[in-house]
């Protein structure tokens, strides 16, 4: 084994922390992924910065927190002056490509200002998060009376599916998310009660294989260095999986949901509302919880054999030497948890995401194998890759902080002492039920090993969790008058959070340190009585001179 030489960036999109075997799972067995935890570190305190799947990634991608770069939910655009994984990966010599989804959307008034065309080579990559694309695909061609949702979701896979034989229009709803009734109907996946259907497609042309596919293909014909951006679309919703996967587990293998009456009873106005809009009331009942979990489980399933296509298609070309391996995923999925489903707040079952990261490198084979409970953020992932690839990390830009040393050994932790996590709900039907303006409907978790504290703009108190004694999160302190200086000492963390110098991008430390200095040389002179009250050096130019009287 050498130094990694390229990186494999694999995320799901809502896969939990906590459904797969080496995280704990009771049930659902995930050996391949269990494999390359075996050869690499796995994190168990990995936080995502947004609870949903546009911000989260768009943090990914740019090594930045939401309140910097400003796309705060999802199809709201990534700014065009924001730097992106690929501009610094480019920079240090290393190709940057994508094969899957980003949810990125592309600031359309911004690249018109600056005159940038969409098939230009910078204008594809602005368009595009940065990546060079080899296949975009953000699923999710979903249609209704206003039309498609994304008129260019699963656009290449369509094609494949059409020129495989699968009829109608959308095959990736007809056949891939849907299942079929005795008299030839079409279940859609979008309705739950349909998830224990198998879905109305071969299981070799599903998704997930199609897209392990897609990947091989990209890396067979990669010229190196490259790092790949394999994201995946399952086990996103719609929760449905074609066979076998579809009837592998069955109520029995359901857990109980981790909420409680008195959670429910006692809820924060804002959590409540959650817990009340039509997605939680679907997944607080049980009919629900027995239909989703099983598909959803099938769906992790296959995504794991998957891995182990891969991983083995890996070992035999060699790729597996010199190729850094990290797998992820944007955020969780409640399932009914806390009430609620979805993701769009912040106990772990959805801010929390599986982490692990196999390093080829000899540096390596301490950690190998081993778990880490540090602190740990998805915007550390960005300057990890740069280090990878030999370059110099732009700490003025990127705000996450390189992940190598614990890799290589050299520490257990890293420098921070707390998590940061943001949700903007300003455009939500909530934020309107709540009768808050568009600056109002935000919330940020600040949390370190201890304690979570979720805080909310619009005059709403604070919620706490001890998280020693309350791992479940059912608790919520935040009246407690025997918590207030944990409160205080949480909002601490998250004032010297806010008045971190963000948007200072264009010069880097080094720079400010050097421009102190350089003025002096450059005849500014300011607060100097008498040119011997300084050194000559800064006052060489305006000695000595001799001039004509023009005075008169």
């Amino acid at each position: 084994m050498a130094d990694a030489k390229n990186i494999l960036f694999i995320m799901f999109d809502q896969l939990r922390w906590d459904y797969l075997s080496c995280y704990g799972h009771p049930h659902l067995h995930t050996p391949h992924i269990d494999r390359l935890a075996e050869k690499g570190v796995r994190f168990t305190r990995a936080i995502i910065q947004s609870p949903i799947c546009g911000s989260s990634r768009m943090s990914t991608y740019t090594g930045r927190y939401v309140h910097s770069h400003g796309a705060s939910w999802n199809n709201i655009p990534l700014k065009v002056g924001e730097l992106t994984m690929g501009d610094h990966l480019r920079r240090a010599g290393m190709d940057c490509w994508l094969v899957g989804k980003t949810h990125m959307m592309a600031d359309a008034e911004g690249m018109e200002r600056l005159g940038l065309e969409r098939d230009s080579v910078i204008g594809a990559r602005v368009a595009e998060c940065g990546f060079d694309i080899f296949e975009r695909d953000d699923g999710l061609a979903a249609e209704g009376t206003d039309g498609r949702y994304d008129p260019d979701g699963a656009k290449e896979y369509n094609k494949y599916l059409k020129d495989k034989g699968y009829g109608g229009e959308n095959p990736w709803h007809d056949h891939a998310n849907s299942g079929i009734g005795q008299d030839g109907s079409v279940l859609s996946g979008w309705f739950l009660k349909n998830s224990s259907e198998a879905a109305n497609i071969a299981e070799y042309d599903s998704e997930t294989p199609y897209m392990t596919r897609r990947g091989m293909a990209f890396i067979a014909a990669a010229k190196g260095p490259w790092c790949c951006h394999l994201s995946y679309i399952k086990p996103h919703w719609p929760y449905i999986v074609p066979a076998p996967y579809h009837d592998m587990y069955g109520p029995q293998h359901v857990p109980h949901a981790n909420r409680s009456q008195q959670e429910y009873d006692n809820a924060h106005p804002v959590m409540r509302g959650f817990m009340d809009n039509p997605i939680g009331k679907t997944f607080s009942r049980e009919e629900t919880r027995n239909a989703v979990i099983p598909a959803y489980m099938g769906l992790i399933k296959q995504c794991d054999d998957q891995m182990g296509v891969l991983f083995n298609w890996l070992e035999k070309t060699g790729r597996m030497d010199d190729t850094m391996i990290v797998l992820t995923s944007d955020h969780g999925d409640f399932l009914g948890d806390h009430w609620m489903g979805e993701k769009t707040f912040f106990q772990d079952a959805s801010v929390k995401v599986p982490m692990i990261i196999y390093d080829p490198s000899p540096k390596a084979d301490v950690t190998r194998g081993t778990v880490c409970d540090a602190l740990v953020e998805c915007i550390d992932l960005a300057p990890t890759f740069v280090e990878v690839a030999g370059g110099e990390v732009p700490g003025h830009v990127l705000e996450g902080e390189s992940l190598l040393p614990i890799l290589h050994g050299q520490a257990t932790e890293t420098k921070r002492d707390f998590v940061i996590c943001e949700y903007d709900y300003s455009a939500s039907p909530l934020a309107d039920k709540l009768g808050l303006n568009a600056r109002d409907g935000v919330i940020f978790m600040v949390a370190d090993k201890s304690h979570k504290l979720i805080h909310f703009e619009g005059g709403f108190r604070p919620m706490l969790f001890d998280l020693v004694s309350d791992p479940d999160e059912l608790t919520d302190l935040g009246q407690s008058p025997d918590h207030q200086d944990i409160i205080a000492q949480m909002y601490d963390y998250l004032f010297r959070w806010a008045r971190r110098n963000s948007q200072r991008t264009t010069r880097s430390e080094a720079q400010l340190m050097e421009m102190r200095r350089g003025s002096r040389k450059r005849g500014i002179i300011i607060g100097v009585y008498d040119q011997n009250d300084t050194p000559l050096e800064f006052t060489t130019f305006y000695r000595g001179g001799k001039a004509e009287d023009k005075r008169g």
